[in-house]
């Protein structure tokens, strides 16, 4: 089993910042998966890119990939269209559980446009660009994406 970590952001690709949400991501589903392989990128905000890895990691075999960034209202912000363009099923309900979790924090939360979905067995799941916001978020839906993992590769249907 693998998982992959995708940071998207124009500052980080170039240097100009470093990024802290995707490694901070990455270890907190180290922690809560410790045998599992998570593959870690970089990107720009290029929404070709973003889709072209996004079914490269999927097609290759992770059964959960992560974006972190690029989901607010910015003009760059295109995670969510790419993630349209791979996915073959949403599911909402993941990405509605984040904001409204993170909107109990903080109002903003209610501006991320993430989406949730399937691509065959690997599921895509959209977090803010922020360490905190992404932090947050993933953990507001853990217990829920340990289930929707298990359903997606084929295991049981329902608790």
């Amino acid at each position: 089993m693998h998982f992959a970590v995708v940071t998207v952001s124009d500052r980080c690709s170039q240097g100009l910042m470093t990024d802290t949400a995707g490694p901070a991501v990455a270890a907190l589903l180290q922690r809560e998966w410790p045998a599992t392989e998570i593959r870690s990128e970089l990107l720009p905000d290029d929404e070709d890119r973003i889709a072209a890895l996004l079914q490269n990691l999927c097609d290759r075999g992770a059964m959960l990939v992560l974006t972190v960034g690029g989901t607010g209202l910015g003009p760059r912000d295109r995670t969510p269209e790419a993630t349209r363009r791979v996915i073959e099923r949403e599911a909402p309900g993941l990405a509605e559980a984040m904001r409204a979790n993170g909107a109990q924090r903080n109002q903003y939360a209610w501006l991320s446009r993430g989406i949730a979905g399937l691509r065959g067995n690997s599921l895509i799941l959209n977090l803010p660009g922020s360490r905190r916001g992404a932090e947050e978020s993933l953990i507001s839906i853990l217990a829920l994406l340990r289930h929707a993992l298990e359903v997606a590769a084929g295991g049981q249907s329902h608790p």
